[in-house]
């Protein structure tokens, strides 16, 4: 038979004296059907002996593939495939090797460029870089009460529906009441608020109830107290965790109502407006605000609250700004007031959507009021604020300069 032509597996590789002594069973194993078998040892490999050479089946490592060419270069040393092969591969890694530090060579600037920006500074003409809009959730990626992922969605829908609440300009309306009689009203309900230690949410939405109940119902005179405690027991249902009881409410009230007609009130109440309590009060819009305006700290978070709180005494302010504008409008009366620079950035008017040409007339008559909230008759908010714990930013100069730019304003 021709040895030469005959393919043994990998298997009768450690019988080779078997094969020789029956070479008519090894040539009914070596079947040219298992020529196409890639486990089989080529006749190539047979050494000078006739045995096969002695070969593991495993995958071609690349040490294990070094050791093949190794042996082949043994066997046939006019072969240079295998060295062509790794002098272009080494080729290849030096130039992938060179090629980044060509891209990172910094181009070289022209004399004239040089001359030219230098010129630009010495004259004072340089452009300035935009203002930034920056990332004021990035703090709170990670905080899952934030809810970074949605809190842009949201601010838009509140602003879509800060106006659906059913507040309107009530007060032509209410032959028995006056701008100066709701005034008194919010002022002793800022200081029942403060008395019982209430969340800030509570107020607000407080107030809220109190103006969307009258401009749906002639209230009289003598039941608009009990319409402003009704409403702060509603608010405090909703928001607080342990609300005032009944009993407390009318102790705070001097005994001016019994049990059954404030519950009645709150009844009557609820039944006009439907139950719908969820609206976007300015409260909502503040914390965003005030985030927005970077740096963010305590004495500018107390001074935006303590201009707000002064607005929402003034009806006009109320009725003729919305919640998101009063908002915004005390952040920026609260930027001039501590003399913050500039007064309304990019990151601000990307939040709020409001120009500082917008705000100026709100934050105007804001800052009047805080010049003269110490000689008014209405003290609640002033008295709130003035204390320490609050860092008694009612003591601090009003912003001058929107004072004088208004020429006089809207006196308290």
């Amino acid at each position: 038979m021709a040895s030469n032509e005959t393919v043994l597996p990998i298997q009768q590789a450690n019988r080779a004296d078997v094969n020789q002594k029956n070479p008519v069973q090894g040539e009914r194993r070596n079947r040219r059907a298992l020529g196409d078998i890639g486990n089989l040892v080529p006749a190539s490999t047979l050494n000078e002996i006739g045995k096969p050479q002695l070969q593991i089946t495993r995958p071609i490592t690349r040490t294990f593939r070094a050791q093949l060419v190794a042996n082949a270069q043994a066997v046939d040393k006019n072969s240079k495939k295998p060295q062509e092969e790794a002098s272009n591969a080494d080729v290849a890694q030096k130039k992938h090797e060179e090629t980044p530090r060509r891209k990172l060579k910094k181009p070289t600037k022209s004399l004239t460029s040089v001359l030219t920006a230098r010129s630009k500074v010495a004259c004072g003409i340089t452009t300035r870089p935009k203002d930034p809009i920056i990332n004021i959730d990035q703090s709170d990626i990670n905080n899952e009460l934030a809810e970074v992922e949605y809190v842009e969605d949201i601010y838009k829908f509140y602003k879509l529906t800060e106006t659906e609440g059913g507040l309107r300009d009530y007060m032509n309306s209410q032959p028995d009441l006056n701008a100066k009689m709701r005034a008194i009203l919010v002022d002793w309900l800022i200081e029942v608020h403060r008395k019982f230690e209430l969340m800030p949410e509570s107020l607000y939405l407080t107030v809220n109830i109190v103006d969307r109940y009258l401009s749906m119902r002639t209230v009289p005179r003598k039941e608009l107290q009990l319409v402003g405690i009704s409403a702060m027991l509603i608010a405090c249902k909703y928001e607080e965790i342990w609300p005032p009881e009944v009993n407390d409410l009318i102790a705070i009230s001097d005994n001016a109502y019994t049990r059954e007609q404030i519950l009645g009130m709150e009844k009557a109440v609820l039944g006009v407006l439907g139950w719908y309590l969820t609206v976007p009060t300015p409260y909502v819009f503040l914390v965003r605000y005030t985030k927005a305006s970077v740096p963010s700290d305590v004495e500018m978070e107390n001074m935006v609250f303590f201009l707000t709180e002064l607005g929402l005494v003034h009806y006009s302010i109320v009725m003729g700004n919305s919640h998101s504008k009063l908002a915004a409008s005390a952040v920026y009366a609260a930027r001039c007031t501590l003399n913050k620079t500039p007064a309304w950035t990019g990151t601000l008017k990307y939040h709020t959507g409001y120009s500082e040409d917008e705000l100026r007339d709100c934050a105007k008559s804001l800052v009047n009021f805080h010049a003269c909230a110490s000689e008014t008759k209405l003290k609640a908010v002033y008295r709130k604020y003035v204390n320490p714990e609050k860092g008694a930013v009612a003591l601090f100069p009003p912003a001058r300069s929107l004072m004088v730019e208004s020429g006089g304003g809207e006196s308290s």
